[in-house]
């Protein structure tokens, strides 16, 4: 089965941040042009562009190596964990910013992103109709739907009926089957928690997950360890059928011969993740940063974000690959939490989680 992340190699160094930074993140709480060419950004920008990211960075590198072609531009990536740990390090190194550009930063934690100041305001000239920026700083590159994932040849065999719903998840014959990240190190775990709160309120969404605690699930501190070493779909060994992930990622277990997908997505169970880049206040190369973001919105980036990254382009004009209307549909009705609330009560939600699920 195909990997769904993890980062390329080629012509991106990929450069690991310092041990000494991870563990104060971890002490402070969390987890263009048609060408795909610079677009509006300053077309004399040149030199070395960093982009600071999260560890699922995988765009592909032949598009990757056409921008650094046609910009003159060399692109190195450090790689900075989970998108929550992605923006405490860039909230930590404000003041001495490591990197030119960011991508990664998420719906879940853009408002900490901005009310620190970390990016500066920039706006793509080439910005898509229905394409819209967060505080004139923070451009949208792709979005996908945090759902549980099932693994539909277990429940086939145990002649169990897939669930369907959130409330289903808790029903004590799913008892031990539910592996799900923690959203205090996890942005999709954190967005997980937002479709419960979206679904059961701020004054309800602690007894949802206080019956689910009952019934057993199992919590991972990140996507990679829920998806590969507990979820029995992956085929690596994994022991729950249940498992949260994407929306997207049934259309990477696909039978051989492309009939069937051997997952599935609870698509009543989903939460709506934005990923934005931005060029990083205070950065060495603002302009070779700029270029980079409108790389990302440009047409070969984005045509190539579903097979790469496996999140859906925000263009809406982007062609998909034929196999994704049949196997990975978005939610038509995902969870959603107004920003401001998110913005507000983010700490004291993953608090209140911590306290019900973990103890």
């Amino acid at each position: 089965m195909l990997r769904l992340s993890g980062a390329r190699e080629g012509t991106i160094h990929v450069v690991p941040v310092a041990g000494a930074l991870s563990v104060a993140l971890l002490l402070a709480g969390c987890g263009g042009s048609e060408s795909g060419g610079s677009g509006g950004g300053d077309p004399a920008a040149s030199g070395t562009v960093t982009l600071v990211t999260h560890d699922s960075w995988a765009l592909d590198e032949k598009v990757v190596e056409r921008f650094e072609k046609e910009s003159g531009l060399t692109v190195e990536v450090s790689a900075a964990g989970d998108a929550g740990t992605l923006v405490n390090q860039l909230v930590l190194t404000k003041d001495a910013p490591l990197g030119d550009a960011v991508f990664g930063i998420d719906n879940t934690f853009a408002s900490r992103a901005l009310e620190a100041g970390v990016v500066e305001e920039y706006t793509p000239a080439d910005l898509p109709d229905g394409v819209e920026q967060l505080g004139g700083a923070l451009t949208p590159i792709d979005q996908g739907d945090v759902c549980v994932n099932a693994d539909e040849a277990w429940f086939e065999k145990s002649d169990l009926e897939v669930p369907k719903t959130l409330e289903d998840l808790a029903d004590p014959q799913y008892r031990d089957l539910l592996v799900v990240s923690n959203p205090a190190t996890s942005s999709p775990g954190l967005a997980f928690l937002l479709a419960t709160v979206g679904a059961f309120g701020e004054d309800g969404f602690e007894d949802y997950w206080a019956s689910l605690a009952d019934n057993g699930v199992k919590v991972a501190d990140s996507w990679e360890d829920a998806y590969y070493v507990d979820f029995s779909g992956a085929g690596e060994g994994g022991e729950r059928p249940l498992v949260l992930s994407y929306a997207t990622s049934p259309a990477f277990t696909v039978s051989e011969d492309g009939s069937e997908s051997t997952t599935s997505a609870l698509l009543e169970t989903c939460f709506r993740q934005v990923e934005y880049a931005g060029v990083l206040a205070g950065s060495d190369n603002p302009e070779g940063a700029q270029a980079f973001v409108d790389f990302l919105l440009g047409e070969d980036a984005q045509a190539a974000l579903p097979e790469s990254m496996y999140m859906y382009p925000a263009d809406p004009a982007t062609e998909l690959p034929a196999d994704w209307k049949k196997f990975a549909p978005q939610a038509e009705a995902p969870f959603e939490v107004d920003p401001a609330e998110v913005s507000e009560h983010r700490d004291e939600w993953i608090e209140r989680w911590t306290e019900t699920v973990v103890g």
